[in-house]
């Protein structure tokens, strides 16, 4: 996280149950010891970071792919709606290795990095900051 405070909270975007299981071990198999939020649809991501106002150092990790918005929509939608300067940093994690997805992901400069899953031990480190 580029901001002076520890991330506090890690929110996963996924309608993958299977995947969410697998991200919370792995963030927490890395010594994370903050608040995990899972959510599967950006919906309710979105409607969770508006009203919060990203009171916590807080990292998304969220795939693009999903019924409804996906991490595309919602990283435009936070981009518009939220105050420049909160502590957010936001992740695509995705099976997609398409390039156009990637360039997608460059364009919305909310956007941080783009992931393949699985989330690894190390990876989740480096994205909360225990590395």
């Amino acid at each position: 996280m580029n901001h002076n405070t520890p991330t506090q909270r890690v929110i996963l975007v996924d309608d993958s149950d299977h995947d969410n299981f697998f991200h919370d071990i792995a963030l927490r198999k890395c010594g994370f010891r903050g608040e995990i939020k899972i959510y599967d649809k950006g919906e309710d991501a979105l409607a969770f970071l508006l009203n919060d106002r990203v009171s916590v150092p807080t990292v998304v990790l969220m795939d693009i792919n999903m019924a409804g918005m996906g991490g595309f929509e919602l990283a435009r939608a936070l981009e518009e709606q939220l105050e420049p300067g909160v502590p957010l940093d936001m992740h695509v994690l995705t099976s997609s290795s398409w390039s156009v997805d990637r360039a997608t992901a460059d364009s919305i400069g909310r956007i941080q990095s783009y992931l393949v899953k699985p989330l690894t031990q190390e990876t989740a480190a480096a994205l909360v900051d225990l590395c």
